[in-house]
């Protein structure tokens, strides 16, 4: 586990959300020589990798009520429950609640007050 996964306030992931994913995983193979993998773990999700090295992923948007399309951004926290709150008293709003996410981490969604939105992540010890 590298640094930007255990550093508090560190960007550590970078995820795309598509209505294509083959499309994505080739036009941006194709620009900047991305490799991509498909996760073996549950859902539908393709890691993405630089030089062997996996630093996001892209998700599917998926059916019903679309998730926005486009680049989403991770940031570590040592404890997400107590940066999801603190976000609230400082004005913030929780989009996503935290919620776990199996062999990861715990993450939410926040929201600061401005409108601005991204991912806070604790990931799992190995």
């Amino acid at each position: 586990m590298t640094d930007r996964f255990r550093e508090q306030g560190a960007f550590s992931w970078f995820e795309l959300t598509t209505a294509d994913v083959a499309a994505a995983q080739s036009f941006y193979g194709r620009l900047f020589g991305w490799s991509t993998e498909r996760w073996d773990g549950e859902g539908d999700y393709t890691l993405i990798k630089v030089a062997g090295k996996e630093v996001g992923g892209i998700a599917p948007a998926g059916p019903g009520p679309r998730k926005p399309l486009g680049w989403g951004v991770y940031v570590t926290v040592t404890d997400v429950d107590l940066t999801a709150a603190k976000a609230e008293e400082l004005g913030g709003k929780v989009v996503v609640p935290p919620t776990d996410i199996p062999r990861v981490g715990r993450f939410c969604v926040l929201q600061d007050p401005e409108g601005a939105v991204l991912t806070a992540i604790t990931y799992c010890r190995p």
